[in-house]
């Protein structure tokens, strides 16, 4: 069941262009993810100790970047929640559409120059918050509790699905890829239960939304620990800020039909 028209089509419009938007993130870095693995076995054997060691502090770099970044764009989208807490549903959608094509250059920006890439993303981060105010107003006056269980859960599923990922040593990139075709499928889900009403399909859409991004949250942090490419960091946290985001939502789906 439905909160409102406005929330529902925010949402649903939320899903169609984070989730393009990590799509297009993942193919774009397909390359350097094989390149990547293929180095890792020869840093691996004996005679490359010393830069196996050098390997992993790159690592252990490229993670708090990451995070770093992940917190940051965090706090963009904070702003932006704030400042656009009187937009219409008609600026939000702006906003979206603004968001994507700031990811769309990213891809183009993180090979060329690394504060462009980083001022791109918080950038995704600021207009994303915009986008999604009119949403996170309408929880917020209809039913606060909901918004602090979201954004609880969110955390707790990310830290799990992401350590799962992160410690892992199966390969996951299969599961990114089918988790990506998976993505489209549900886009194309929520795009009919905007005109078509299934009982149960709200719920549905929200379950399987959670089982993918568990999916694609535990690829990006393997792929987190399995980079050495200290530029690939705006892109990865990118990755995983729409991945928390995109789960927030449908959490606060779930929640707000429990609550109702």
């Amino acid at each position: 069941m439905r909160s409102t028209a406005t929330g529902s089509g925010t949402e649903d419009a939320l899903a169609s262009i984070t989730g393009t938007g990590i799509g297009t993130g993942r193919r774009a870095h397909g390359r350097a993810k094989a390149q990547g693995r293929k180095g890792n076995t020869v840093i691996d054997s004996p005679s490359y100790s010393g830069t196996g060691s050098a390997t992993g502090g790159r690592t252990h770099i490229l993670f708090g970047q990451t995070m770093g970044y992940v917190a940051v764009t965090a706090g963009f989208f904070a702003l932006g929640a704030y400042l656009g807490r009187d937009l219409s549903s008609g600026w939000a959608f702006v906003g979206f559409i603004a968001a994507f094509a700031c990811l769309i250059s990213m891809n183009f920006a993180v090979r060329r120059s690394g504060p462009l890439s980083a001022g791109l993303l918080f950038a995704v981060g600021l207009l994303l918050g915009l986008a999604m105010a009119p949403t996170l107003v309408y929880y917020a006056g209809a039913n606060p509790q909901v918004l602090w269980q979201a954004g609880g859960a969110t955390a707790l599923f990310i830290a799990g699905a992401g350590a799962a990922g992160y410690a892992t040593e199966r390969d996951l990139s299969g599961v990114a890829r089918a988790g990506f075709w998976a993505l489209i499928a549900l886009i194309a889900l929520g795009i009919l239960l905007i005109f078509i009403h299934i009982p149960g399909g709200a719920l549905a859409y929200s379950v399987l939304g959670l089982v993918i991004f568990a999916g694609l949250t535990m690829s990006d942090f393997q792929r987190l620990r399995r980079s050495t490419d200290l530029g690939s960091a705006p892109l990865i946290a990118a990755s995983i800020f729409l991945d928390a985001l995109n789960v927030v939502q449908f959490f606060l789906r779930i929640f707000s039909r429990n609550n109702g």
